[in-house]
């Protein structure tokens, strides 16, 4: 066993894990049994009564680069856990371990109809499984391709320039998560414990068992394939039925504007007694159609920017000094907020430590980009999204007014790359001095099917550009280089988040469309 690595000490289960120990501060190189220690020492128990040790989550502080140290919440079981609990009540980091387990809101031996979900990217793919561990047997229609044929359509873009706006980096199999770094955490409050089954459903796919456990899990592009294989594979195996190419084109209501069922492009009508909607941030033409079918739907805010690439090294000295390579550590991320002069904020977004920027659009005529890594995250260079946000303020008109704005900037963006699916971009020395760059430096682009030297003035609006440029020079003082002459911004990043939202009620359905659960 080396530092750091979880360690147990017996079985793993409710019956005889009882107290959970938060904030245990060791050193990152410390003894293996330095954790056990810690343990006796915050309980104050003889060794002999704990009983069992397993590491419940596992981080970092990076604060003092000179002293990182890694931050253990560890489950132990001890000898008479309720005079332990009454003894530490109140006090700080110890306390039950939170029951995980996720409770079904009800089985059925034979559901009366079919529930359908539109879409197989991370929601899609949850929804479904769900359903189909209920014992609902739900037929699942994406309108790409299966992931590893859509990974060969991706690839043509990516090599060839050539795109199919039904299979590529937002449509198909896993969604676009799965072009992507694979993260899996988030800042959202979890009281139930939700993360923990799509966590644990995860690993039973195919993923890395850390993924449980580590602080800012992650999985990886190649990784998520098989990971999206198994999902799909469980759900068929519960009675879930998958139709590929299976674009829906219209809902089916009654009288009452209940859904009753969808239409599919080729003109079918599928039945349903409930309809998901995870269409994702890129499904223009399905907002489209609900607009159309007067589904209650409002414009909402979202962020527009680049993509900006340094050489990983530089954000791994930064942000670990001496221990910068270090292999509990791994490559360095950052997350970068700042509030500008004019009101707008911006943020870094995605970021992806040792990947590359790639082609994400959609849409023919268009560029848009992303961020991806693998599970090894080793690639030379380190991107995020420098987003700045939108509202609709900034695009005027009716609930679909979010779309346009996204597709005017994509389209100016395929213009300043010259067509073919090449993307502007620019130097951050000559984006901070208002000029077009004629030629690119020391940093490579990671993006293919490759760049333009260009001026992102061109491709974004003028407020983006100026929070931008003072944001740089913020960021800068956090991560010494972060305005490094010859880091490289590529344009442009539009796919944040969806440009509308469909609303819901207290019970997940449309507010104005029962049984369309968006």
């Amino acid at each position: 066993m080396t530092a750091g690595e979880p360690i147990c000490d017996g079985p793993i289960d409710a019956a005889n894990i009882m107290l959970r120990l938060t904030e245990l501060k060791l050193p990152l190189d410390h003894a293996p049994d330095a954790l056990h220690a810690a343990v006796l020492a915050r309980l104050n128990v003889p060794a002999d009564d704990l009983l069992s040790l397993a590491v419940a989550r596992r981080g970092y502080d990076a604060r003092q680069r000179s002293a990182i140290t890694l931050v253990y919440a560890v489950d132990v079981a001890v000898r008479d856990e309720a005079a332990v609990l009454t003894r530490f009540a109140g006090a700080p980091g110890i306390g039950p371990t939170p029951d995980t387990r996720y409770r079904f809101p009800v089985h059925v031996a034979a559901p009366p109809a079919r529930p359908v979900v539109i879409g197989t990217g991370p929601c899609g793919l949850m929804a479904a499984l769900t359903l189909a561990q209920m014992g609902f047997r739900p037929l699942i229609l994406e309108r790409g391709k299966l992931v590893r044929e859509r990974t060969k359509d991706t690839w043509g873009l990516w090599r060839r320039g050539i795109l199919n706006p039904e299979s590529n980096v937002q449509f198909g199999e896993g969604g676009a998560g799965t072009f992507s770094d694979g993260k899996l955490h988030s800042g959202i409050k979890d009281p139930r414990h939700l993360t923990r089954k799509l966590l644990a459903e995860f690993v039973e796919a195919g993923a890395p068992e850390e993924i449980l456990w580590v602080s800012k899990p992650h999985i990886g592009t190649f990784r998520l394939v098989t990971v999206v294989e198994g999902i799909r594979a469980k759900i068929e195996s519960l009675g879930g039925e998958y139709r590929f190419g299976a674009r829906v084109d219209d809902l089916v209501l009654d009288a009452n504007r209940h859904v009753r069922g969808v239409v599919l492009a080729d003109g079918s009508q599928i039945d349903a007694c409930a309809v998901v909607l995870a269409i994702g941030h890129s499904a223009r033409d399905t907002f489209r159609m609900l607009a159309r079918r007067g589904v209650a739907i409002v414009p909402k805010p979202f962020s527009i920017g680049v993509r900006i690439e340094h050489p990983q090294a530089l954000i791994d000295k930064a942000r670990f000094g001496a221990f910068a390579g270090h292999k509990l550590l791994g490559a360095a991320d950052y997350k970068l907020v700042h509030h500008a002069g004019n009101g707008r904020s911006v943020y870094s977004f995605c970021m992806c430590p040792g990947g590359r920027v790639v082609a994400a659009t959609s849409d023919i005529g268009s560029v848009a980009t992303n961020g991806m890594s693998q599970y090894s995250r080793a690639e030379f260079n380190a991107n995020a999204g420098l987003v700045v946000g939108v509202t609709p303020d900034d695009y005027p008109g009716d609930a679909l007014a979010g779309v346009g704005f996204q597709q005017m900037w994509e389209r100016r963006a395929f213009a300043a790359g010259g067509g073919g699916y090449a993307a502007p971009a620019q130097r951050v020395e000559d984006l901070l001095a208002g000029r077009p760059s004629r030629a690119l430096g020391a940093v490579v682009p990671s993006y293919r099917p490759g760049v333009v030297p260009a001026d992102m003035a061109a491709c974004l609006p003028g407020f983006a550009v100026d929070a931008m440029r003072e944001a740089l020079a913020a960021f800068a003082r956090d991560i010494p280089g972060f305005a490094m002459p010859d880091a490289v911004l590529t344009g442009v990043e539009t796919r944040t988040s969806a440009p509308v939202r469909i609303v819901r009620n207290d019970a997940g359905q449309s507010v104005n469309t029962p049984g369309l659960f968006p």
